[in-house]
């Protein structure tokens, strides 16, 4: 990372104050997962309840999340965004917790069920309105790749401290020399947990500052009149941050690791009294306290030290993976070391077992805060609430479902604590008791092996951060880009095979009169005037040139005109079947005559009817798209919006349908009985029909009736790097040409985009986006292969369907405004 972009070393005590507020975070939950053994224990509640108890509190908790972080990040308030929602929260959460536990064995199971049920929403409810801010506070402490580690890791190693000292209050809860029974002991014990915890969780509120944020006029207000779109703008925020691939990694592996642990977890207490002490809760001792206590020390003094020092050493995604291997050793280990009579075996397998969860949170949420950097980068706000919320929905939504599995293992192994009047001798077999130690070992080693696949592909690695760090830096002024690294990317090495492949066929200059003798329409003095010898001998060629220099060839290229360009209708904040005016129409295609001779339209409908018009109006052709889909009554209106249009002369080459098969929309019988009806209402004009290259190859029925084949060819979205993407594309289109025989073959689409999210090896860049449209441009020029580029403008309504990259496709931007 270049030594101008600084960061701030956070002071300790700041850590400390964070990490204080994790005890609290961590303690709650612990403690829950105590005391509710109780409720089937000594309240007689049925599994079903459990699993309810567990299952529709959390589904609250999960849904209330994203709301909370809608609030937490557009927060104006003198004290910041998030301080005065951790101190509120805390009061709820501790408050709550006391009053929830006040249960009573004389009352009937049913009233403890409803009166817990209901206390349990108002905790949860705290519980959200504290942990959402407080998470996201973490998020923005430091923009250090490593010191983020270093801050989740000492709020982990404090955090940890709870999962000691809970597991012995099983000890304290059935001693008869401190409580009377299990049930009085949860009632006095919640008001000490309940009052202690609520101030370690106002401790970072009160000692981390929070910058002013009154003046924030890029903020959505959060008043009554703008629920409507503040609801909105939560269910937006929710799919776009769930669309950044790093970041649906972070979450899907949290929830397989995390809540296949907390389904199994809760059998903790069962597994150690039942199998090791035959259903002896009083030979068991502390023996269920030690499993989780050590378990929980482990993690404290050896997996965090060490994780927080492999991902120094080795990065975090490889830490991750190393750790979680050997969590998988430790449930293995469990298996055999959880031995009848002999239960100081399974303290062997605890610091292996540890190394799950003890590194999960640590490497995670240091993760997700380079994940928040990238889409700061790509959307230009920081939103630590909203994908906070995220994380920890999917963190609680699985922790509700984990809690309702948990009942219907319990019911389909056949265990119940009231299966046998009393405790059995050692060795013999407790009912259910093998099914459930199946489920304590192997459900943790399904959903951990699974993460680690899904963490394979993870790419945000050190130098990556960096990089983007770099880039927010320049953005913001923090640094000159003189100053700022080279982002160019390695150079491929070509052979000599693939070096005669990648080049152009002829030595010539490209003129004007190459361009008329491929009936190129374009004024003499908007020729290219530069020998393709000088340039093009190979893929990466333009490596060496600077940004400059790559600029302006790009404009030089784009000035010397195109075949044809996909047409970007709808404005900002249009979408499809919004009202379309034709003056919008009129200014684009203004812009794009100077470039093109082809124009190509989507749809007949929702105004899109205007464009082959007006196109003619300038003397543009056209190729005409009739939008199909599974609305058969809309398809009615489409194709005979087409037919008109061609009738009167709007149509040089009708498309019937664009990507209807990839998408599953009609069956290929539909497409073809629409295909034959246009073809004999426009006999003396080329049908069509448009899809991905492969679609053509699979589908020899649909190319055999097609009067030219439109095929959309784009390396981007099969994940191929730039440095291979030109001749990923000429692939593609000599596979369809193969097929093809005779017939025209036309790129009807294919692009790269400026920005968004990466997908495999593609990664979306305005270096990229030109240098693809050049390498495009060029090749098809010399090959004479007829193309249209996609797209013209910028749309932003396309982040519905494609994500994040959806937005960035055009040569303009949204604004109308060359990007490059």
């Amino acid at each position: 990372m270049s030594e101008s972009v600084k960061t701030k070393t956070v002071p300790f005590s700041n850590k400390l104050a964070f990490g204080f507020g994790m005890l609290a975070n961590q303690m709650f939950p612990a403690v829950l997962s105590i005391f509710m053994v109780v409720l089937v224990q000594d309240l007689g509640f049925p599994g079903w309840m459990w699993g309810v108890i567990f299952f529709f509190p959390r589904i609250f908790d999960a849904f209330t999340d994203p709301i909370m972080g809608f609030i937490s990040d557009n927060t104006r308030s003198k004290w910041g965004r998030r301080r005065q929602y951790v101190f509120v929260g805390a009061i709820v959460m501790g408050v709550s917790f006391m009053i929830m536990w006040q249960l009573y064995a004389d009352n009937s199971v049913n009233y403890n069920f409803t009166y817990f049920m209901a206390w349990s929403v108002v905790f949860f409810l705290g519980l959200t309105i504290f942990s959402v801010p407080y998470v996201a506070m973490g998020y923005e402490m430091s923009e250090d790749f490593h010191e983020r580690t270093q801050i989740m890791a000492i709020a982990q190693w404090i955090g940890q401290w709870a999962w000691v000292i809970a597991p012995w209050f099983w000890v304290i809860m059935y001693d008869p020399e401190w409580f009377a029974s299990a049930e009085v002991a949860t009632r006095t014990l919640a008001v000490w947990v309940g009052g202690i915890f609520m101030v370690c969780a106002m401790i970072p509120a009160i000692f981390i500052k929070g910058e002013s944020t009154l003046d924030r006029d890029d903020y959505t207000p959060i008043k009554l009149k703008t629920i409507g779109i503040g609801f909105k703008q939560i269910i937006n925020s929710f799919v776009e941050a769930f669309k950044s691939k790093p970041f649906r990694k972070l979450c899907i592996s949290t929830f397989l690791i995390f809540n296949a642990f907390n389904t199994v977890a809760a059998f903790t207490f069962f597994v150690i009294v039942y199998h090791l002490f035959g259903g002896d809760a009083g030979a068991a001792g502390v023996w269920p306290t030690l499993f989780g206590s050590l378990g929980a020390l482990a993690t404290t003094f050896i997996v965090i030290p060490i994780v927080t020092r492999m991902s120094r050493v080795m990065g975090k995604k490889k830490a991750f993976i190393v750790s979680q291997s050997i969590s998988i050793i430790g449930y293995i280990l469990f298996w055999f070391l959880l031995i009848p009579g002999k239960p100081y075996m399974f303290i062997i397998a605890l610091p292996f077992f540890s190394f799950g969860i003890g590194s999960l949170f640590t490497l995670m949420m240091s993760m997700t805060a380079d994940v928040i950097d990238l889409d700061e980068l790509i959307n230009g706000g920081r939103r630590e609430g909203i994908f906070g919320a995220i994380y920890w929905w999917m963190v609680k939504f699985g922790f509700a479902i984990a809690g309702g599995l948990s009942g219907v293992i319990l019911s389909v192994v056949g265990f119940s604590a009231d299966a046998l009047p009393g405790p059995i001798p050692i060795g013999e077999v407790w009912p259910g008791i093998t099914g459930l130690r199946a489920f304590f070992s192997g459900l943790p080693i399904l959903g951990t092996f699974i993460a680690i696949l899904v963490m394979w592909t993870y790419d945000i690695d050190e130098e990556r951060a960096n990089e983007i760090r770099e880039a927010l830096a320049k953005r913001k002024g923090e640094i000159s880009s003189d100053e700022s690294k080279s982002e160019k990317e390695p150079v491929k090495e070509l052979n000599e095979q693939q070096v005669e492949e990648t080049s152009f066929s002829s030595e010539t200059t490209i003129t004007y009169e190459l361009f008329k003798s491929r009936n190129m329409s374009f004024r003499e003095e908007r020729f290219l005037n530069f020998k393709q010898s000088d340039m093009i001998e190979k893929l990466d060629y333009m490596e060496d040139l600077s940004e400059d220099e790559i600029k302006k060839l790009f404009k030089r290229v784009l000035d010397s005109g195109i075949h044809g360009f996909c047409f970007s209708l709808y404005e900002e904040n249009q979408k499809p079947g919004d009202a379309i005016y034709d003056g919008q129409i009129h200014r684009r295609i203004q812009i794009l005559k100077n470039h093109t001779d082809w124009i190509r339209s989507f749809s007949c409908t929702e105004g899109n009817e205007l464009i082959p018009p007006i196109a003619k109006e300038y003397g543009l052709k056209t190729l005409v798209g009739a939008w199909l889909g599974s609305d058969l009554d809309k398809n009615e209106e489409e194709i005979e919006s087409l037919i008109r249009l061609g009738k009167e002369g709007y149509v040089d080459i009708a498309a019937v349908g664009n990507e209807v098969l990839y998408r599953n929309d009609l069956t290929e019988e539909q497409l073809l009985d629409y295909m034959r009806r246009v073809k004999e209402a426009l006999p003396d004009i080329p049908v069509s029909y448009v899809d991905a290259y492969y679609e053509f190859v699979q589908k020899p029925a649909i190319t055999e009736l097609c009067d030219v084949i439109l095929c959309n060819c784009y390396p981007f979205w099969e994940g191929t790097h730039f440095n291979d993407s030109l001749q990923h594309m000429r692939q593609m289109y000599y596979s369809v040409k193969e097929v093809a025989g005779d017939k025209r073959v036309i790129i009807s689409e294919t692009g790269w985009p400026s920005e968004g999210e990466s997908l495999g090896g593609a990664f979306p860049s305005k270096e990229s986006a030109m240098k693809y449209f050049i390498n495009t441009i060029l090749w098809t020029h010399d090959q004479e292969i007829e193309v249209f580029y996609f797209s013209s403008f910028d749309e932003s309504w396309k982040v519905q369907s494609e994500g994040t990259v959806g937005a960035y496709w055009g040569i303009w931007d949204s604004k109308e405004k060359l990007k490059y």
